[in-house]
């Protein structure tokens, strides 16, 4: 069962509206055929390629670098190591600098005296072919002096440890809390937990974060071409007006001069939301050379080196009173930031710092993140960034409380989350929820699921004594998403903003052009925005162009992250196509001779009220572009501009329900069922939720039973190929059950939340509480994730030990 619609994807609602319609998508003809072209595919005259040169060690001193050989080689034009480049490159940026006393490496593009991860780039071939840069690279001849690789976090942080950067003096990043009383969200924490302590229940829990890698399906890949007065990048981002700025901010050259284009990009899950070492090089060594250049990772280099996600640990205490009642929580987190500090690194975990609470109602709360460097890739945004960590974190920990309490912990999550006649409600963290459903959206996932069912044959299977047990997995989630208003980023320091820009171009054809400043990479947002102003100007969907990711049409944006295309960027839609109704409601009562006040706008026409006079878009539009007859004063255009900044986040929240079959003699997990039911708001187009929730989904899983980088006692990444990094395929993947509650969003016009995260948020809890409560009456608390079997069986050997 799934939430689409099951009428013929391209039949309309009555009365023709396109919100809520599961259209196909527009852009999947030409990415489904082939017909379009990735960075890698562009080729320009003249063209040549880069390769690294990449350090073997996680932690050394560069002694000598003799680029001589290399340079000789068959179809090298040049050479280039951190030194030479070093007046240039200058330092690849951080925009969050989460305290005043934030700790942070310079980070060079090409490393220059010291290398601090196993892969960190320290020299660049350019060559006429890819074979000819590889091949030359081979030849260069680095001399390192080895350092102890830094690795283990809780090592990191004790007096005398080595360091990571050891001119910094500390591996320590900065340490950032928020504590309830001190923000007077709620009371003390410690006071809490003491109170729990003697008349009440404590929880403590270690849980382990692993590392993952984004492994998106494109590697990354860049273009600069040098040869005009304005110098064009084409590349594989998220986030190509990011790129732009920081281009412009790190090399001196002017905005106005550069054009970066993100074409088709495939993939990202914020593995893309970054300014590369790549990128730079490749741009300064186009000047150089006053020739196009084209740099395309390795998948293997794309493990290596591209950002990891996540790596965690976290210490949490909870503290509840007898009945079950949650007062507080405690969070400490140890966050690896890796060797440096990339566009986000720092600020990814104080992400989550407003979600550990979840939907429940504690008075008390305490958050504290310490981040830590080592001599591994440096972590940043990974889809959900800082959230799904959160909600991991707090779904473990209720399960953990119903456990300790013998109850049934969606009746223990029951009694402590937000009800629905409570919003808009504050939580302890500060956020305010304004809208959410959490009873319907459980109770329509239990039903789907057959929990009673389910519960009864786990039951039986427990008292037969199964080899292969049944495991039942609960997760009620929230997640802030939007990121988003920029009034909130500033107060965290994030150094950018959270507004969208929109422009709406009304050709005089009657087309219509919508330019967005967000960035797709396989959301959907030619269709979604499509269907959008098709709404609101009454034109038809076929009949709306979508143009993004490129800063020369689209000046003016912020791209695409954290679940913000549609409840920001397409809010500025929104916003644009009012403005162009407000225009043609003053040239339609003029062509129509009528009063403004007298007209009615409906189905793409203006309408005297009462008559059957009425001028259509398209004709006003073509007015316009005439400018024969318009009323005095009035441009002659319909063409607007809007910038959106949310007053807020917004909340979706979901319930999901996961079933699995664990085989206590081998350890073998095997996912039997999977229902999840979401409250994303109003949805613009069923098929494509439908899409992001199931790839949410499968991430999600991924990380609970396949997905772990991997790093030996060297500081040597293990896993950098898909061979040794098992991400699942749909084989490894079970069916899932899908529906939607909706209870609108109030904090913009189309009541819209977000999804892109939303899976991957809830599921990876779900899966390890059904392994843990599959195995809890063999003493099993806890299975690091990735579950595999190995891990499993170890669990199930240790619990019937103790």
């Amino acid at each position: 069962m799934t939430a689409v619609d099951d009428r013929p994807a391209d039949v309309a609602d009555e009365g023709g509206r396109e919100l809520g319609r599961a259209r196909r998508r527009k852009e999947d003809a030409r990415l489904v055929t082939g017909r379009t072209r990735w960075t890698d595919n562009l080729t320009l005259p003249g063209m040549l390629h880069l390769a690294y040169v990449r350090s073997p060690f996680a932690h050394a001193r560069i002694t000598s670098i003799d680029t001589s050989a290399a340079k000789e080689a068959p179809g090298v034009i040049a050479v280039f190591t951190g030194a030479d480049l070093d007046a240039e490159q200058g330092s690849l940026p951080n925009a969050w600098p989460i305290t005043a006393d934030m700790k942070a490496p310079r980070h060079p593009a090409l490393a220059v005296d010291h290398v601090a991860f196993a892969g960190e780039a320290v020299a660049v071939v350019a060559a006429r072919s890819l074979r000819e840069a590889r091949d030359a690279a081979e030849l260069v001849d680095v001399d390192y002096d080895e350092l102890p690789p830094v690795l283990d976090m809780p090592t990191a942080i004790e007096d005398g440890a080595d360091l990571a950067h050891p001119d910094l003096g500390s591996n320590i990043s900065a340490t950032w809390v928020y504590d309830s009383a001190e923000a007077g969200s709620g009371t003390d924490v410690d006071a809490a937990i003491e109170a729990a302590r003697q008349d009440g229940v404590v929880i403590e829990r270690t849980f382990r974060q692993q590392r993952l890698v984004p492994a998106f399906m494109e590697p990354r890949s860049v273009v600069v071409d040098p040869t005009s007065e304005q110098i064009t990048m084409w590349t594989a981002t998220q986030v190509p007006h990011f790129v732009r700025i920081f281009l412009a901010l790190v090399t001196g050259v002017p905005e106005s001069k550069i054009r970066v284009i993100a074409p088709d990009v495939g993939g990202g899950f914020g593995g893309k939301l970054q300014f590369t070492p790549e990128e730079l090089v490749t741009f300064i060594v186009a000047r150089r050379l006053a020739k196009p250049c084209k740099s395309t990772e390795t998948r293997t280099e794309s493990i290596m080196t591209a950002h990891h996600g996540r790596d965690q640990i976290q210490r949490l205490t909870l503290a509840a009173r007898k009945d079950g009642t949650v007062t507080g929580m405690k969070v400490d987190l140890l966050a690896d930031m890796g060797a440096y500090l990339g566009l986000v690194t720092s600020g990814v975990p104080i992400l989550g710092a407003f979600m550990f609470n979840g939907i429940y109602r504690f008075d008390a709360y305490r958050f504290t993140c310490t981040n830590v460097f080592t001599n591994k890739a440096w972590t940043d945004a990974y889809r959900g960034a800082g959230r799904p960590e959160a909600t991991f974190a707090i779904e473990r920990m209720m399960d953990e409380l119903a456990a300790e309490l013998g109850r049934d912990p969606i009746e223990v999550r029951e009694q402590n989350w937000i009800r629905h006649d409570q919003f808009p409600f504050t939580t302890v963290a500060g956020m305010t929820y304004d809208s959410g459903n959490y009873e319907a959206a459980t109770a329509k996932a239990t039903e789907l699921f057959d929990y009673a069912g389910l519960r009864r044959e786990q039951a039986e299977r427990r008292e037969r004594g199964d080899t292969v047990q049944l495991g039942i997995g609960v997760s009620t989630f929230t997640e802030m998403c939007g990121l988003a208003p920029s009034r909130v980023l500033g107060a965290l320091s994030y150094v950018g903003g959270g507004w969208e820009s929109a422009s709406i171009r009304m050709l005089p054809t009657g087309k219509v052009e919508v330019v967005t400043g967000a960035s797709a990479h396989g959301q959907g947002h030619e269709t979604a925005f499509s269907q959008i102003v098709a709404d609101r100007l009454g034109v038809p969907f076929e009949e709306v162009e979508v143009l993004h990711g490129d800063t020369q049409i689209a000046h003016k944006g912020l791209d695409t992250y954290g679940s913000r295309s549609l409840v920001v960027g397409g809010i500025a839609v929104v916003k644009a196509a009012e403005k162009v109704v407000e225009k043609a409601k003053v040239m339609a009562a003029h062509l129509l001779e009528a009063s403004a006040d007298d007209l009615e706008f409906g189905d793409g026409k203006f309408t005297v009220r009462g008559t059957d006079q009425a001028v259509s878009m398209g004709e006003i539009a073509f007015a316009a572009f005439q400018g024969h007859n318009l009323p005095d004063g009035i441009e002659p255009t319909l063409d607007s501009d809007a910038t959106f900044d949310p007053e807020d986040f917004s909340f979706p929240h979901g319930t999901h329900l996961c079933a699995t079959e664990v085989d206590t003699e081998t350890g073998q997990v095997k996912i039997r069922s999977y229902v999840c039911v979401d409250d994303i708001g109003e949805v613009v187009n069923p098929l494509i939720v439908e899409g992001q929730v199931h790839g949410g989904l499968a991430q999600g899983i991924a990380q609970a039973l396949y997905e772990e980088a991997v790093y030996d006692d060297q500081g040597t990444l293990t896993t950098a190929t898909f061979v040794d990094y098992l991400v699942p395929s749909a084989a490894d993947l079970p069916h899932f059950v899908t529906d939607r509650t909706t209870t609108p969003s109030t904090t913009n016009p189309l009541g819209v939340k977000g999804v892109g995260e939303a899976g991957t948020i809830a599921s990876t809890p779900a899966v390890v509480n059904s392994v843990v409560d599959a195995l809890r009456h063999l003493g099993v608390k806890d299975v690091e994730m990735p579950m595999s079997p190995q891990r499993v069986w170890r669990a199930i050997q240790e619990g019937s030990a103790s």
